[in-house]
């Protein structure tokens, strides 16, 4: 933003302050889903051990390993993965056995698997089963032998403890919705205090702001944005879009805010103009709060626009560079309407839909 704006005579806290909200949220958005990610792996661990143990399986303790590999962040990432690295194990199991019948039990035999099996799996997009292809290949080259029972066990030991991993990662996966709905709240907070704080500078160009809101509001929109896309992974067969459309809609919207600050910045004198479009502000600031696309700053927007062709001409430069501003103002106003206007009809009211 330009040196005349208020916010550049604090650019240096609040730098500092950006840095602190955003590993602040990170802390905490991670702290939540790895706590839940370690209580899933300690459960999967231990179920998949005792079936195997049950199962009578050779070296059960190996289903742990694979357990822990297959717990993922999301029910259709967990399911995505474990599928790959089942297909890529079964298909190292039988490159392993091949290599193994073929030049025997060496060590240089592990270098020319690796060779011939990882590009298979880069070419197919099975990365994801490079380690546990090398769990059940290590398996045939400690036992030194090839037998289909041995063969089964290994093929055994990759569905208990990948599917294991699986079925409790699709079990139990926290409702993001309470959190969505915070953050949707304090999104919408911010966006109200942006325009209340636009307002009073559009009716006296002297008035201070830190700007601290915009700060505020990138961060909560990016954590708002990641859980939306969480969340949406986490229905298995139909995501439901709502949040991340909503998310959407105001990441564009916030794109306009921004422009709108920069506009702002240019109102270095106080003009009855500035005073008509404050009170724009002060209607959107609370229409943004609403579940619905009220139009009522539309409408006022569209009178105000009718008056300023009503109006003289600018007396002086200054005049002009300041309604210059301001009709850039108004007309980045109005595309952050058309954005709430042109959303709505996508969004269901119980997920937001609709607000300015």
């Amino acid at each position: 933003m330009t040196e005349g704006w208020p916010l550049s005579r604090r650019r240096l806290s609040q730098r500092h302050k950006t840095a602190k909200i955003k590993v602040n949220i990170h802390v905490e958005t991670m702290m939540g889903i790895v706590g839940i990610r370690v209580i899933k792996t300690a459960v999967a661990v231990v179920a998949a051990i005792f079936l195997a143990q049950c199962a009578g399986l050779h070296s059960p303790n190996s289903t742990g390993l694979l357990a822990i590999l297959g717990v993922d962040v999301t029910k259709r990432k967990g399911l995505r993965t474990s599928l790959q690295r089942i297909a890529a194990s079964l298909l190292g199991l039988l490159l392993a056995a091949a290599l193994f019948w073929l030049f025997g039990f060496h060590l240089w035999v592990i270098g020319l698997y690796i060779l011939i099996l990882f590009p298979i799996l880069a070419r197919f997009q099975l990365k994801e089963g490079a380690v546990t292809g090398a769990v059940v290949m290590f398996h045939l080259f400690n036992e030194k032998q090839l037998t289909p029972g041995l063969i089964l066990n290994e093929i055994g030991l990759l569905l208990i403890g990948l599917g294991t991993a699986t079925v409790i990662n699709i079990v139990y996966m926290p409702n993001a919705d309470r959190e969505l709905q915070e953050l949707r709240e304090r999104l919408e907070t911010c966006f109200s205090q942006i325009f209340k704080e636009i307002a009073n500078h559009l009716r006296d160009n002297t008035y201070i702001w830190n700007g601290s809101e915009l700060l505020e509001a990138g961060s909560i929109l990016q954590e708002a944005l990641d859980a939306a896309r969480r969340s949406e992974e986490n229905m298995l067969f139909q995501g439901n879009a709502a949040w991340a459309v909503y998310f959407s809609m105001r990441k564009q919207q916030m794109d306009s805010v921004d422009r709108m600050v920069q506009y702002v910045a240019q109102a270095y004198e106080t003009l009855p103009h500035g005073e008509l479009m404050a009170s724009v502000f002060d209607e959107l600031s609370e229409d943004v709060k609403s579940d619905y696309y009220t139009g009522r700053s539309e409408k006022k927007l569209e009178t105000l626009e009718q008056g300023f062709r009503l109006m003289n001409l600018p007396a002086t430069r200054e005049e002009f560079e300041v309604r210059s501003a301001l009709l850039q103002l108004m007309v980045e106003l109005k595309s952050y309407l058309a954005v709430a206007k042109r959303e709505k009809k996508q969004m269901e009211p119980a997920a937001g839909a609709g607000s300015q």
